[in-house]
């Protein structure tokens, strides 16, 4: 056994009983390599990443392998969604020799971390212009003993080419005039260039942007969605509408028991790669319920709620919190769970309803999956199942539950735990559904308890069985104000914007840097090759833009002008890179949009339920919600009882005292925002 065993990751206690001599990323693999001289072999994954397992049951459970690598290497194992600055940092050096990356990752450092070599997957045999992974320790063991300058000279390249693509090139650091013109007209430009571009990419068929393998991209739908609200474009709404539904009718959606896989294989969203990550969920909840919103179509509150309880019901850890995946395999096949026959189906329903659930869900005899059926709908059809139709898919469910289950990855992440309760906390309060809420604040409070430093107060990024470990990161942080601000607003508790404003002033001490942008690791934190910064996003929204929208949002309910100046900073400082890359930074633009529009400031004194109800069932991007206990803000003084204010920048229109004046002081400011961003579109 090696030294995995006592670690809080699933994935890296999955390799405590490898021949390899694993190490967890620190200091004591490090010095070993230093004291012997001998390079690290780093492997990166994560517990649902299907080909980290291959690789491992290829590989790393081989005698003849480990035996190689432990006489000449010092391996370490580390768990991307535990470290993303590890993560980061090395993906970087790959993706700089490869042009391509993905997970496992496999890179070989000098005894300082200074990468010289790496790759993805490697098989145990040599095919398809792929080295074998044998052939590869034995290539990187010769020039470590006998080219040891070229190492170093590899080295070197490396690390400048990581600290390149990792920083805002200094000729965009605020020298784009168009993106350094007033808010209005920056937001307009940006996202009119965002969705241009999105158009270029989009395909009408199915949906989504861009060939095979489709992720699902909410940020994108999210974008399409803002630019039809602020400039009334049908064709933004379109691209938006198609590519939900066909997420929705795919395969890459559990019709059974809700939630959506990782990505899909194919163009149509049938094939998916069928790991299920919280983050996906999350995304996805807010952006069907905004779809929802904009366009009172049911079917997307039914994604919504099956999504929902898809999370609360499978990922729910014991202790607490949310759990980080699902994995793609059970009962060492992928997707295993998940697939049927047509024999299958009819011993769990009888000749009746098999033959209903078979068209339903367009089963045939070949299958469309190693001849089994993954489930999905048409695309043209609705979602909405018939009682009959329902009645099957119950007894589908049941009769599917019996099965090896997926494997579980029950560490609590904080970032994916808030992102996924923010989405749940606006969820709950524009249903009304007081379990949604219940679950929300739950999970806030859990955060709370459990992954701050009872002795510094300082955030932790993961958690699992009663421990949690590693500094959190700026992405932890940004979504955790965001949580707060949302918890405030859905519960009308003024301490949630006090866990709200603590959290964004400790993220601003410790992340800042001084290009206006925030490092990804604390300035407490061990220093890495390079200090990583998150800019474009990736899986998960990058912690600049998160960090700038949800500063910005906090600071209008707060009427903190610091924040809201910090805001807008990290804002000036995205900009340019945003006007260059508008699609890779699309929180970013969304921030963008929310600054140059304005912020709409609502207010609902005393206890108006009905004001409540009509001001949240709106798809209102840029609206912050002020209600129930007062704070200092302006926003609350001298205002009357049991009536509604709408204001900007804390100058508001005329009180509204039913639903009714309320939408039409809402209908002013959307106006008044479009007016606003219509120069940049004209």
């Amino acid at each position: 056994m090696n030294r995995l065993g006592a670690e809080t990751s699933p994935y890296l206690r999955q390799h405590a009983q490898n021949p390899v001599d694993w190490y967890p990323w620190g200091d004591e693999a490090f010095d070993l390599a230093r004291a012997e001289n001998r390079p690290v072999f780093l492997s990166i994954g994560y517990s649902a990443c299907h080909w980290c397992h291959v690789m491992a049951h290829e590989s790393f459970e081989d005698e003849q392998t480990a035996k190689e690598i432990n006489e000449r290497f010092v391996a370490i194992k580390v768990d991307r969604e535990e470290r993303p600055d590890v993560d980061a940092v090395y993906m970087e050096a790959v993706q700089a020799m490869t042009g391509g990356g993905g997970w496992p990752m496999t890179v070989f450092l000098t005894p300082d971390g200074r990468p010289f070599f790496g790759g993805t997957y490697f098989p145990p045999r040599e095919g398809h212009g792929m080295p074998s992974f044998r052939r590869v320790l034995d290539a990187v063991d010769d020039v470590w003993r006998n080219r040891r300058d070229e190492v170093d000279q590899q080295a070197d390249a490396l690390a400048d080419a990581i600290e390149r693509r990792t920083r805002v090139p200094r000729d965009l650091m605020g020298t784009d005039d168009e993106t350094r013109a007033d808010p209005a007209t920056r937001a307009a430009t940006l996202l009119a260039s965002a969705v241009a571009e999105l158009t270029e990419r989009f395909d009408p068929s199915w949906g989504g942007f861009g060939p095979a393998p489709k992720f699902p991209q909410a940020q994108l739908v999210e974008l399409c969605l803002r630019h039809h609200r602020v400039t009334g474009d049908e064709s933004s709404l379109a691209m938006a509408r198609t590519t939900l539904r066909a997420m929705a009718s795919g395969g890459i959606y559990d019709h059974l028991g809700g939630g959506f896989a990782r990505y899909s294989t194919d163009t149509s969203w049938t094939v998916p790669h069928f790991e299920k990550m919280l983050y996906d969920q999350a995304g996805l909840v807010r952006t069907y319920l905004h779809a929802w919103q904009a366009t009172g179509e049911p079917d997307w509150l039914q994604v919504v709620e099956e999504t929902i309880d898809y999370v609360l019901t499978e990922l729910a850890s014991p202790g607490g919190g949310l759990c980080s995946a699902q994995d793609a395999d059970s009962e060492g096949e992928e997707g295993r769970f998940y697939v049927w026959t047509p024999a299958e189906i009819t011993a769990a329903l009888g000749p009746e309803l098999s033959a209903v659930a078979t068209a339903w869900y367009g089963v045939t005899d070949t299958g469309n999956f190693e001849g089994r059926n993954i489930l999905r709908r048409p695309l043209g059809g609705t979602l909405a199942r018939p009682p009959d139709v329902e009645e099957a898919r119950r007894l589908l469910l049941a009769a599917r539950t019996p099965r090896v289950h997926p494997g579980l990855d029950d560490k609590v992440l904080t970032e994916w735990n808030a992102m996924f309760a923010s989405a749940l906390a606006e969820a709950a309060a524009t249903t009304g559904r007081q379990d949604w809420a219940g679950a929300a604040v739950r999970i806030g409070e859990f955060l709370i308890g459990g992954l701050r430093s009872p002795e510094t107060g300082r955030w932790l990024r993961s958690w699992q069985e009663g421990r949690a470990r590693h500094r959190a990161y700026a992405g932890d942080y940004a979504w955790l104000v965001d949580l707060f601000t949302r918890l405030a607003e859905l519960t009308g508790r003024a301490l949630w914007l006090d866990h709200a404003r603590d959290t964004a002033t400790a993220m601003l001490e410790l992340f800042a840097g001084d290009g206006q942008l925030l490092y990804t690791t604390g300035s407490d934190a061990e220093a890495l090759v390079i200090r990583p910064m998150e800019i474009l996003d990736g899986a998960v929204p990058a912690a600049n833009g998160v960090a700038a929208n949800a500063l910005l949002r906090l600071g209008a309910l707060c009427a903190d002008e610091e924040l809201t100046s910090q805001g807008e900073s990290l804002l000036d400082a995205l900009a340019a890179v945003a006007a260059h890359h508008p699609v890779a930074c699309a929180n970013a633009v969304a921030a963008c949009a929310l600054a140059g529009g304005g912020i709409t400031e609502v207010v609902i004194t005393g206890e108006r339920p009905d004001l409540l109800a009509a001001a949240r069932a709106r798809f209102e991007p840029t609206m912050v919600l002020a209600w129930g206990e007062p704070t200092s803000s302006p926003l609350w003084e001298g205002r009357d009882d049991a009536t509604a204010y709408v204001c900007r920048r804390y100058v508001c229109q005329t009180p509204a005292t039913s639903p009714h004046e309320l939408a039409r002081r809402l209908d002013d400011e959307l106006a008044t925002g479009r007016a606003a961003m219509a120069p940049a579109r004209r």
